[in-house]
């Protein structure tokens, strides 16, 4: 891999941010919508807040439901909420007199866990929304608008060796230090001792956290909230004018990185151990190449990360690969074998008594030199997030630099917070993830009919899902609706004309690009022509294999290698769409019913091929799905009718309603049902198998 060195070059700069408060919305809201706004202005500012970070609280005056006198109650972001997009439900609301009674039963750390115990005694009104760990922060002290917040610019103060002196530098008295503590009572103690003593303070830095700050107002408590960010984004970046960020460049971003990306994911991912599969996340943003090409790259990325919310997300530290090695499948075996060990003896030296189990030992983060960033998590949005947190940490990294020595977090400190029996709680009161969690397809055809209709009951149970059409408009649409109704990490598309080679091999790097590999492949792109044999052209008959004997070959090809990695994972499974016409001759049709036979028969002889691969290979045979079809939206519909002798319009699916021995339409979403099942685990131990989906027709009886 050849790489040349970048020239030294100016780290990039911190965003400095700016107030977006607008009076006139602001001045017809209660005090509650004031408390929403206010939080949705910050969490919906990534140079304020990182996603589902920081939290905010009002103290307000409520009518008592129970006595019906006027009481002072807490409003604060509820546990796992996202201040960006949260709703006045995602508030938990405590009596604060309550609140600070708890501390009668507090006499020191040691208390701390069973202080979040005490919390839904205090809740207000039957909210059912979770008080946070942060809760104390916000009920000991005696403002009325309280912010607390991990943007970069913070945090790099927070985690370096110069942080304190940088405090004082930019703030003077008006923002105190705290050193560490774990988010609980205690560091709600310490936080309102430090103002008691300090009444000029207008907020503190909390070392390796964030910062805390309070006002009397919404208003001004935002505005000091964004003014406080953007000086210390300023002071940074002062600092920071005119030097290389970590070192300066010893590497240059490879130019191939995407399709080298491409090809390193599904290997990774691959050999990662555990009862589910991963999803993958690929990044090669300037920030993420800076970081990965420098000098001081190697050992920052050992260090790990500092701030909780980071490491929560992306372990405490990263895989990094020798750029120079990545083709040899042995280096990736063992770099995960040993980042595994080196993870279980992290646990070993850490856990305690009570400790809950180790957990997955893979890595989340894997950083390469030339690269960039790939993480891997248990579906698309916890694998983007997770990478969007660790640039949130190379960006600490680079700012900390500036002013000191970066300091990760305690290590001891660090799994405490990792393997925190509250945070296990949590995890286990989660849902059982739904079936295709974890798995990739790829659908072709996927704007048709029978491939949406087979990629949304995919979406529908977790999968994430590429859309493959040669009709790029058409199948951008199809995504943008499952984006808005599945979520847009899950589902991507890609414009490919299956008997063109060249495409469906970029179809196939783009999946393992955006989701780290393939599980499952529906073979769904197809025509349909209908002509009696002397009026078939030689153009007809080529067409016709080419999109459905040949695209069915070069998908499969092309899937193949991507599908065998997944051998020690459970195994894969390929789903050809076929035709009833496969097996069942139809006149004035040879040529469309002669290349759905040779796809049919590809799909077995490949069923042989896969089967030590731990590839499965089954067909679903459709009969006159016409309704959602595109394919008889045109010529093969007037072709049809014209063949059976009755009108295009109701007469032509009345006819063929009524010759199927069920006597029922056969619509996509029946195909989609069997195609699912085959590419799911209730279909395990099936393999070179036709399913008829037509309603019943005798001719296409298998034999």
């Amino acid at each position: 891999m050849n790489m040349q060195t970048l020239p030294a070059r100016d780290a990039i700069p911190f965003a400095v941010p700016s107030s977006r408060w607008e009076d006139r919305l602001a001045d017809a809201m209660g005090e509650s919508e004031l408390l929403l706004y206010r939080s949705n202005l910050l969490g919906s500012d990534l140079t304020v807040t990182n996603f589902g970070g920081g939290n905010t609280s009002a103290k307000i005056m409520e009518t008592d439901p129970l006595t019906g006198e006027q009481v002072e109650v807490l409003w604060v972001k509820g546990s796992g909420g996202d201040i960006g997009s949260m709703t006045l439900d995602g508030f938990a609301t405590l009596y604060e007199d309550k609140l600070l009674a708890l501390e009668t039963h507090y006499e020191g750390e040691q208390d701390d866990d069973k202080m979040v115990g005490f919390l839904p005694h205090c809740t207000f009104n039957l909210n059912s929304r979770a008080a946070s760990i942060d809760t104390p922060l916000h009920s000991l002290l005696p403002y009325k608008h309280i912010d607390h917040v991990h943007p970069d610019a913070i945090i790099a103060l927070a985690a370096s060796s110069g942080g304190e002196a940088a405090t004082k530098d930019i703030w003077g008295g008006e923002i105190g230090w705290l050193p560490w503590k774990r988010p609980g009572f205690t560091l709600g103690v310490m936080i309102r001792d430090f103002a008691r003593a300090n009444p000029q303070a207008k907020g503190a830095m909390l070392a390796g956290h964030g910062i805390i700050c309070w006002a009397d107002t919404a208003k001004d408590c935002y505005a000091q909230t964004v003014r406080l960010i953007a000086d210390a984004a300023q002071y940074l970046n002062d600092r920071m004018a005119g030097k290389p960020a970590f070192g300066g460049a010893t590497h240059a971003p490879h130019p191939e990185r995407a399709d080298i990306a491409a090809d390193l994911m599904p290997r990774l991912r691959g050999l990662m151990t555990g009862d589910r599969r991963k999803i993958g996340h690929f990044a090669d943003d300037e920030a993420s190449l800076e970081f990965v090409c420098s000098k001081d790259f190697g050992g920052l990325a050992a260090l790990g990360t500092s701030c909780p919310d980071h490491f929560l997300r992306t372990k405490i530290a990263p895989l990094t690969l020798d750029p120079s090695r990545l083709a040899d499948d042995a280096y990736l075996a063992q770099s995960l074998a040993d980042y595994r060990d080196l993870y279980a003896a992290y646990y070993d030296r850490c856990a305690r008594d009570n400790s809950p189990a180790m957990r997955d030992a893979n890595p989340v983060v894997v950083l390469v030199p030339g690269i960039g960033r790939m993480t891997f998590a248990k579906d698309k949005a916890t694998a983007r997030i997770a990478g969007e947190f660790y640039l949130n940490a190379i960006n600490v990294m680079r700012g900390a630099e500036a002013i000191g020595d970066y300091i990760a977090l305690d290590e001891q400190e660090a799994f405490d917070i990792e393997y925190w029996l509250l945070e296990e709680a949590k995890l286990q009161r989660m849902p059982a993830p739904r079936e295709m969690v974890g798995r990739i397809a790829l659908v072709t055809g996927g704007a048709g009919g029978i491939g949406a209709a087979t990629a949304a009951r995919l979406l529908k149970d977790g999968a994430c899902v590429m859309l493959a059409d040669r009709d790029g408009d058409v199948v951008a649409e199809v995504r943008d609706g499952f984006a808005s109704q599945f979520g847009k990490d899950v589902v991507r598309c890609v414009t490919c004309d299956v008997t063109d080679e060249a495409q469906v091999a970029a179809a196939f790097a783009a999946c393992a690009r955006e989701f780290g590999g393939l599980d499952i492949l529906v073979a769904n792109a197809g025509i349909a022509s209908s002509a009696p044999i002397e009026q078939t052209t030689v153009e007809l008959w080529d067409r016709n294999y080419d999109v459905l004997a040949q695209g069915y070959f070069l998908t499969a090809k092309h899937a193949w290698g991507l599908l065998k990695l997944m051998k020690e994972q459970g195994g894969t499974s390929v789903v050809f769409i076929g035709s009833k016409n496969a097996v069942a001759a139809a006149a004035g049709a040879s040529a469309y019913a002669s290349a759905k036979a040779a796809a049919n028969h590809l799909a077995r002889c490949l069923a042989l091929e896969g089967a030590p691969e731990g590839i499965r290979v089954n067909v679903v045979n459709p009969d006159a799905v016409i309704k959602g079809s595109r394919i008889w939206d045109g010529d093969w519909r007037r072709e049809r009718a014209a063949s059976n002798k009755v009108d295009a319009g109701e007469e032509l699916e009345a006819h063929y309603r009524n010759r199927s021995m069920l006597k029922r339409d056969v619509l996509p979403e029946d195909i989609a049902e069997a195609a699912y099942w085959l590419a799911s685990e209730a279909s395990a131990k099936s393999t070179g198998n036709m399913i008829n989906v037509d309603a019943g027709n005798v001719q296409a009886f298998t034999r």
